[in-house]
Formats: structure tokens, C-alpha cells, sequence
């Protein structure tokens, strides 16, 4: 990086940016991290090729959308995938390791990914009845709160508070590559503790578990894993948050026991038997949704309460899930 000019970085690719904000995520952030995020929106946001782990980026291709959709409707299937796309399901999967503390068997975690609040008011309140029955101990948002990949996002941050009202502390998050940094305030001053390459100890007694949590990796590239795990210690028992699970060699080489992320929607419309069509997302099609393993790693993708692009599912129900911990 180069030296300091000392002015004010002119983003004038992406939306306008007013003072304030910058001084608030540069006090949150720091300033380096804030103006590089800031920076690289400014650059990079709702280009279709080129960025990212992909080359191709279908969901900033906004001109296909609207053809998609009328492609469902000549076919008779769009409104069959609404209603789909509103039956929100809650999954559960066991996570067990000999690593975990006794104090934390039975620990459960609501993870709720992919919300894309602002698209289907239905889904919102299907997963607002949902989340307000069950029993958990802590709950994370792995990300893609706005259904845009750019633009306004005060609808989507309007549809996250009314789900954050129903959710029980603390709750954790990670931002996704929908989501801008200019979103940050908005969804920490409704009580997420979003997790920007950093790390928080949950404590039972004298013993502790970490939950670690990456900005994306997969849009905007602006993970660090190594400054997110620093604070944890050797043989700590270890869960990152990461809006996509393309980094797993990272996190697992990094000492992970459990990443829990979402980003490919399952693939969202699917063939029968939940085939996806596409994941958008460079990894092994076995991680595309659900439980897997990647050496001494858990892992679980997240197939989304929500919907992108278009708001339609086929063979490929929306979710939240309750993991819950175990001695092995």
C-alpha cells in the first residue's frame, strides 16, 4: 500500500459516501481496513465479470433477471416456486468432537444465512414464526442480508430488524457479498455483533469455546483468517463464520473444528433429488449444502432462509438450522 497522501479518498464509482460514515467505520474498523472495503466496493460493485472467485457473476447481471423470471411465468412454474420459495424449514445437525469442552455438550447454535430480507415479505414472516419457538444458545447470520448486490439497502436493514427482534442474544454475524460496509451500523446498532476478522470467547464456567468471523471472501476478497483466529488459543475449540465455504482449506488448516456458512442457496432451483444446476461457488459439489467434513473440520453449508436473484425454489426448500454441539 502506498503512503498516506493525507486526503480524503475520492469514491466516486459507487454510491456517495458521506463523512460521518466514514469516521464511524474508520473508528470501528480502523482506517485502513475501512477505506480498503470502501475502496474495493467503490471499484467493484454489481460488476458481472472479472472479480471475485468466480469469473462470472449472475447475480450482478440485473438485465437477465427480469428474463429469467418471465421465462418461469411462460412456463407456469414461477408462482409454484414462490410458494416455495416461502416455506422456510428448520433443519437440525449434530456437531461432535473430542475437542469440545464438557460444559458446551448440547451447546446449540441457530444459524440463519442468505435472509436477502428486502425480496419475499413472506419468507420474512414465515422465518419470524419459526425463530420465535426454538431453544438455542447463541445464533449467527452468515450473511447476504440485501437481495441487490448494489443500491439502496434500508428495506433489507428494515427486514433484518424485524427478524433480529424475535432472535434471543447474543447474535453473531458475518456480511456477504451482497452486502455493502455501509451497512455495518445499521445491523450492529439492532444488536448483531458482526464479526470483521475477529473473534469472540463464549464462556461456561472456567471453560471457553471461540466464534471467529470473516468479512467475504468470495466477492470482495477482504477475509483474513489469520487475524481472526490470532486470539484463539492452541487446541481451543474453534467455529468460524464465513458467508461461503470456499475458503475450507483455509479454515481448515487454520485449526477450525466447525465453519458454518451459506452462499450457494443449495443452488436454489435444482433438478429432482436437490441436483443443482449451478452453485456459484468454486468448491466440491458435496459442500454445496448441508453437513460435510474436510480433514478434523465440520463443515455446513447453508442453503439459505431466503432467496437470490429471483425469489423461486425448486426441489431445494429454504432453511435454518439448529447445530448442536457434542462430546464426541
Amino acid at each position: 500500500m502506498g503512503q498516506d497522501s493525507g486526503t480524503e479518498p475520492a469514491f466516486h464509482k459507487g454510491p456517495a459516501v458521506d463523512a460521518d460514515l466514514i469516521a464511524a467505520l474508520e473508528q470501528r474498523l480502523g482506517r485502513l481496513y475501512a477505506r480498503q472495503r470502501l475502496g474495493i466496493e467503490s471499484d467493484h460493485e454489481a460488476q458481472i465479470f472479472g472479480q471475485g472467485l468466480n469469473v462470472f457473476h449472475i447475480e450482478n447481471w440485473y438485465s437477465i433477471h427480469s428474463v429469467l423470471r418471465a421465462i418461469l411465468k411462460l412456463s407456469g412454474m414461477y408462482w409454484r416456486g414462490r410458494r416455495n420459495a416461502e416455506r422456510v424449514m428448520v433443519r437440525t445437525n449434530d456437531v461432535r468432537s473430542a475437542r469440545l469442552p464438557p460444559h458446551f455438550d448440547g451447546f446449540t447454535i441457530l444459524h440463519i444465512s442468505d435472509t436477502h430480507a428486502d425480496m419475499s415479505q413472506r419468507a420474512m414472516h414465515r422465518l419470524i414464526e419459526l425463530v420465535v419457538g426454538l431453544q438455542y444458545d447463541l445464533c449467527v447470520l452468515t450473511g447476504d442480508f440485501r437481495g441487490k448486490t448494489f443500491g439502496p439497502f434500508e428495506t433489507a436493514l428494515k427486514g433484518t430488524a424485524r427478524v433480529i427482534d424475535r432472535l434471543k442474544q447474543p447474535v453473531y454475524g458475518v456480511l456477504g457479498n451482497h452486502d455493502s460496509i455501509r451497512m455495518l451500523p445499521g445491523l450492529e446498532a439492532m444488536g448483531i455483533r458482526m464479526l470483521q476478522n475477529e473473534c469472540e470467547t463464549i464462556r461456561r464456567g472456567d471453560q471457553a469455546i471461540h466464534v471467529a468471523g470473516i468479512d467475504d471472501a468470495h466477492y470482495f476478497r477482504v477475509d483474513n483468517i489469520e487475524k481472526a483466529a490470532a486470539p484463539i488459543p492452541e487446541g481451543g475449540f474453534a467455529v468460524l463464520l464465513s458467508h461461503t465455504p470456499e475458503i475450507y482449506r483455509q479454515a481448515a488448516h487454520a485449526g477450525f473444528d466447525l465453519i458454518l456458512s451459506g452462499h450457494t442457496h443449495g443452488g436454489q432451483i435444482c433438478l429432482p433429488g436437490s441436483i443443482p444446476l449451478t452453485l456459484d461457488s468454486v468448491l466440491p459439489r458435496r459442500m454445496g449444502a448441508g453437513a460435510w467434513r474436510y480433514g478434523a473440520m465440520a463443515g455446513y453449508t447453508s442453503v439459505g432462509a431466503g432467496s437470490s436473484i429471483i425469489a423461486v425454489r425448486f426441489n431445494c426448500p429454504p432453511e435454518i438450522t439448529l447445530h448442536r454441539l457434542c462430546r464426541a
